[in-house]
């Protein structure tokens, strides 16, 4: 995995963040934060969109994020565990997965030189 693809993942990461900081943020401090957190995911994803398919980038951003999200909501928030929704998550991760392999990296001449 290139560092590009770790970038898609640190953005993921960021968007769990900020969206469950939409939801639960009541202080400055905590909408402060989500702000951070929101420039911090939009600026990876579009670092990782630069060298590699945008809408691949954009759906395991979103996908990855959306799991993040329903996956923390259980575990810290009280959220009722549901198998029919962790069974759909679990298809879409399929998914994202998919296309993951499926995607082509672009060689760039010189890089690695």
């Amino acid at each position: 995995m290139n560092t590009d693809w770790i970038k898609v993942f640190v953005a993921a990461f960021f968007e769990v963040l900020w969206v469950i900081g939409l939801k639960h943020a009541d202080n400055f401090w905590a909408w402060a934060g989500t702000i951070i957190a929101i420039i911090i995911s939009f600026y990876v994803m579009i670092m990782a969109g630069r060298k590699l398919p945008v809408g691949t980038v954009y759906a395991v951003f979103v996908g990855l994020g959306t799991a993040g999200t329903v996956f923390s909501e259980i575990l810290f928030f009280g959220e009722p565990f549901k198998m029919d929704k962790i069974l759909l998550i679990l298809v879409l991760l399929a998914g994202v997965i998919g296309l993951k392999l499926v995607t082509k990296d672009k060689v760039q001449e010189g890089v690695d030189s």
